[in-house]
This record gives structure tokens, sequence and C-alpha cells, in this order.
């Protein structure tokens, strides 16, 4: 296994050797004492495994299209922004805007969760064993969130597709988001999903999260959508 130390590299010096050893034909490379320095990994279109030995700060593997990345500490905001495909483990806790806007790929935060996990959501999969802050999955479009823990306020706020699975409580569910019972065939997936990473979850107990689609409904004008929703 290739090696960057990043112990006096800037950001951009750090980013540099990752790729050089990539074009090298490297294929798994650790990453000693990142230091939680902003911007590592980003645009990575290669399907190479890296692995940050400690915290990451800002927007850590964003824009990401198949490379496989574990981070064995936190991560600061951004987390795994448009991603287009790939999988992003982290060990700890992530900060707001995880997994915002991504198309594809699975972003896995074993601890906590900050505020607006998972908005804008276009596909893929985020998974927290932890807790979720306020305003997860606003804006969804298409994907699935699976919150083991609790999740904040304004969950699922005027998404639009896509699913949010609860396994604890929810502070307060969002506009037009709405409560239904998983299918037989979800909780499958659920089971399945979080052995595939190693988590702990409710198992049995969970809520799931969908749009009552009553803010949009483009068979309908524009006034009376708003006025059947008020």
């Amino acid at each position: 296994m290739a090696t960057v130390d990043c112990t006096g590299l800037t950001t951009r010096e750090i980013n540099e050797a990752i790729r050089r050893l990539i074009q090298a034909g490297e294929k798994e490379i650790a990453i000693l004492n990142p230091r939680a320095r902003h911007n590592l990994a980003v645009a990575l279109l290669e399907p190479v495994r890296l692995i940050f030995e400690g915290s990451v700060g800002y927007y850590c593997a964003g824009m990401a299209d198949g490379p496989h990345v574990e981070v064995h500490g936190s991560a600061g905001w951004g987390l795994a922004e448009c991603m287009m495909a790939g999988t992003v483990v982290v060990d700890g806790q992530a900060g707001n805007g995880a997994a915002a806007s991504i198309r594809g790929g699975t972003v896995v935060v074993k601890g906590d969760a900050a505020a607006r996990a998972g908005i804008a959501m276009k596909g893929g999969l985020l998974l927290v064993q932890g807790s979720v802050g306020y305003m997860a999955g606003f804006m969804m479009q298409r994907g699935t969130i699976v919150v083991c823990g609790d999740a904040g306020e304004a969950l699922a706020d005027s998404m639009y597709e896509g699913r949010v699975f609860v396994g604890g409580w929810i502070a307060e569910l969002g506009n037009d988001a709405v409560v239904e019972a998983p299918t037989e065939e979800e909780r499958r997936f659920l089971t399945a999903s979080l052995d595939q990473f190693g988590l702990a979850g409710p198992r049995d107990v969970w809520k799931k999260v969908v749009a009552g689609r009553r803010l949009w409904n483009f068979d309908k004008k524009e006034f009376e959508v708003w006025k059947e929703a008020l």
C-alpha cells in the first residue's frame, strides 16, 4: 500500500501526491496525518481505495466518481457532496450537508451527521448509524437516507421523491412529508444495508418518510396546489 504523509504539505500538495500515485497505478493509498485539512480527495474519477488515518475537514471526496474512501476519524461540512459513484465511510461524526446533492454511490457515517444531511439528493444512499440534525433530506429528488437514530426538525422538507427511513424519534416532519410503513422488501433492504457495513440499527422499528405530493402536482394550476396545501 502506498502512503502520503501530510505533515508539512499544503492541501494542493497532498492532492497532487495522491493523483501521482493513482497515475502510477496504485490501487490503495493511505493518507497519514490529514489533520482535518479541507478539500481532500476532491473530483477523483478512478476506482482507488483511499484510507485517511485521521479526521478530514470540509468537502472531502466531493464530486467523486468511483473511489472508495475511508476516514478513520470525523469529517467536516459537505462530505462527498455531488458524488456520482463510489463509497465513502466515516468512522466518526460528519458536519453539515453530508452527502448533499449526490447522484449515486453510498455514504456511510458511523456516528452522527449534523444539519442538512442528504439535502437535494438525486440518487444514491446515505447511511447514518447515529442521529441527524435539522432539515435532513430537504428537497430530495431521488435516493435513500437511512437514519438508525433520531432525526431533527423539518425532516424531508419539500422533498419531491426518495425515501427516508428513521429508526428513532422524529422531532418534526417538514412541509409535505408523510410517514408510511416500510414494505417487507424495504425491511430486507435495510437489514442488508446495515449488515454490509457492520452497522447497528433498530432492525424492526422503522418509519418511512416520503413526499405527500401536496406541494407539487403538475396536473393543476399553481394557485390551486398552494390553496390545497395551506
